[in-house]
């Protein structure tokens, strides 16, 4: 092959996409570092980066909306998993593919997707990882509406997690903080209506809905959840302990699906009132306390994930 055939070739390969680099992800001093080594891992694989750098008062929806706009299929997000619910707004139901380079905190996102290697095989994957179209949730808040990929939490849970989180990283003040907060807790009154017909009223500490099998700081909750059945698992919590809470919080593991004590219902939709009012947590963002309903949005983002789904175990979509 002649030298201008061999560049047409690569030509015809080459790819465009728009990177959305978030230096604020990790520490600043390797942010530099981590921005050349992906722009030279994309070179490698014929991708041709528009970069696009986040800054606070960014609307990364908005940046998303216009690539689309401009015929860009690709859009790269080199960040956390904040960064991440930033922009699928724009790309739920859009002939647009996600892919991830992680260099967060926590890459939970990444990890249920099975992207859990270096900056080097993150971008490799772009090209060589799987196509797949998954689950997306929606949270109805008030007058508030927001996107999630991990799932949403209500109740104790919403204050456990991230203290548990700190101790799990050798902050060990944080013991008397989540010590009081169980002593005082109280468990609240749901009444919930799922998929708009079955009617549940229980009561309890906390209640997950989930669309990942791994929430959070890597909290195994069920290998049984899947992001691409088309439905989302409710889990309360009736029977549990707060013993049985915190120590399942330290240990970073619920396994939800398999507690005799923790109720499982998988469903499309799903309203929740809470007496007292819950507090509310979506991916991590606080709502706020109150009524809400979640809706799914069945295979609505298409990603670029790894050789297999973290904790996921293939099944065909079931309903309560």
């Amino acid at each position: 092959m002649s030298i201008s055939s061999e560049i047409k070739h690569l030509a015809r390969r080459s790819i465009r996409a728009k990177l959305i680099f978030n230096a604020g992800s990790s520490k600043l001093e390797e942010s530099p570092q981590q921005l050349v080594s992906i722009l030279s891992a994309m070179q490698d694989h014929q991708i041709l980066p528009e970069v696009y750098t986040v800054r606070p008062d960014s609307n990364l929806e908005s940046v998303v909306h216009d690539a689309i706009k401009a015929g860009i299929k690709l859009i790269v997000v080199a960040g956390g998993d904040g960064t991440i619910d930033s922009v699928i707004g724009a790309m739920v139901g859009r002939d647009a593919t996600l892919g991830i380079i992680p260099t967060g905190t926590r890459n939970n996102v990444a990890f249920n997707l099975g992207i859990t290697g270096d900056i080097a095989n993150s971008v490799a994957l772009l090209r060589k990882g799987r196509q797949m179209k998954i689950d997306v949730g929606r949270v109805h808040f008030g007058h508030s509406r927001c996107w999630f990929l991990e799932g949403v939490a209500l109740g104790l849970i919403s204050d456990l997690y991230p203290m548990a989180d700190d101790l799990q990283h050798g902050d060990l003040a944080k013991i008397g903080g989540l010590l009081s907060t169980l002593i005082s807790a109280t468990p609240s009154r749901l009444r919930m209506v799922l998929d708009k017909s079955k009617r549940l009223d229980t009561t309890a500490h906390m209640m997950l809905i989930t669309n990942m099998p791994v929430l959070g700081p890597h909290f195994q909750i069920s290998s049984r959840v899947s992001v691409k059945d088309g439905c989302l698992d409710v889990f309360t919590f009736p029977d549990m302990s707060k013993l049985n809470m915190i120590s399942s919080a330290v240990f970073s593991q619920l396994n939800a699906a398999e507690n005799i004590g923790i109720k499982h219902y998988r469903v499309q939709h799903v309203q929740i009132h809470s007496i007292p009012r819950m507090p509310v947590l979506a991916d991590g963002l606080l709502l706020g306390e109150g009524s809400l309903s979640v809706h799914v949005h069945s295979r609505a983002l298409t990603v670029m994930t790894g050789a297999a789904l973290t904790g996921a175990r293939a099944r065909k979509s079931s309903r309560v």
